[in-house]
């Protein structure tokens, strides 16, 4: 009795060992599942109109880790002081690292004034911390003609070497009409092409670069490392019913593109916006083939 006592004994510490060690490793594959992913704000907009910090706090709970902005003007974001801004979104777990914003071209009438909201806007996103600025626009100047088109570059170079400056990354975030042919050019090489990727990277849309009738992989295979960021959006919220997006092919091309940061951007929707934006973070964290 004493021996089948001993034995006992052991094979339950085994157990134990066993079962600590099985909940070690789940707990392992669990925060090995958490991925670095952003939400770009615009995506829950009307929220963020109605109730700055309730919504930064449902952001911060649904697990996103980063956010990108899309709320600047006059100094300030979403009218709140940059710091104090910055300091909501880390207080909810999240880091706020990147923005849009931006102005038109100018031209020789209002460049000094233009330039100038460029120093304050820069100034302010240093002090939020931001280390990434990105335009997501162009008026029509650059969509009308080439000329036009190496106006914005010209200027986006200029612009991209006073946030060098600052320590501060800039860029373009591209929508479907970049992709149209003006004289036999396509917009978006020309811009590539001639904008210079030591001051201007790109926020690759990949929705809408399929909309505008062109593959992603294409342009990563052809323009290496100038895509640091993806705007990964579907036609409403990332894997719903009417998805039109197959994603997998496109992130294993990430490494070639240059991909460092992954945001969520859903403009329209089935579900509330914030339930929208919490399925398509599940979708992601849950897809293998998302890094």
């Amino acid at each position: 009795m004493k021996l089948n006592t001993h034995l006992m004994k052991s094979v339950g510490l085994l157990l134990l060992v066993f079962l600590l060690s099985g909940l070690s490793s789940c707990k392992q594959t669990q925060k090995k599942q958490e991925k670095y992913i952003g939400l770009q704000l615009w995506s829950v907009r009307d929220h963020m109109k109605d109730d700055v910090k309730g919504t930064i706090e449902a952001v911060g709970k649904i697990g996103y880790k980063f956010i990108e902005a899309a709320g600047y003007a006059d100094g300030k974001f979403y009218g709140m002081e940059p710091t104090a801004f910055a300091d909501l979104v880390k207080a909810n777990g999240m880091d706020f690292l990147s923005s849009h914003t931006g102005q038109a071209v100018p031209d020789s009438t209002n460049r000094d004034e233009v330039m100038a909201w460029w120093d304050q806007c820069i100034a302010a996103h240093k002090a939020a911390g931001v280390k990434y600025i990105v335009q997501p626009f162009m008026d029509n100047v650059g969509y009308e003609s080439i000329e036009g088109v190496q106006r914005y570059c010209d200027y986006f170079n200029a612009v991209g070497e006073k946030c060098n400056a600052a320590g501060i990354r800039f860029g373009y975030h591209n929508h479907d009409a970049e992709f149209k042919d003006i004289d036999g050019q396509i917009i978006y090489d020309y811009m590539l092409q001639h904008t210079d990727p030591a001051k201007v990277f790109f926020e690759m849309d990949l929705y809408w670069i399929m909309e505008g009738g062109k593959n992603p992989v294409d342009y990563f295979n052809q323009y290496p490392g100038r895509f640091l960021f993806w705007h990964v959006k579907d036609k409403t919220e990332l894997g719903g019913d009417d998805s039109v997006m197959d994603f997998k092919p496109i992130f294993a091309d990430a490494e070639t593109a240059g991909m460092k940061y992954i945001v969520v951007e859903v403009e329209e929707y089935n579900f509330d916006p914030l339930k929208s934006v919490e399925k398509s973070l599940n979708f992601l964290n849950n897809a293998p083939y998302v890094k």
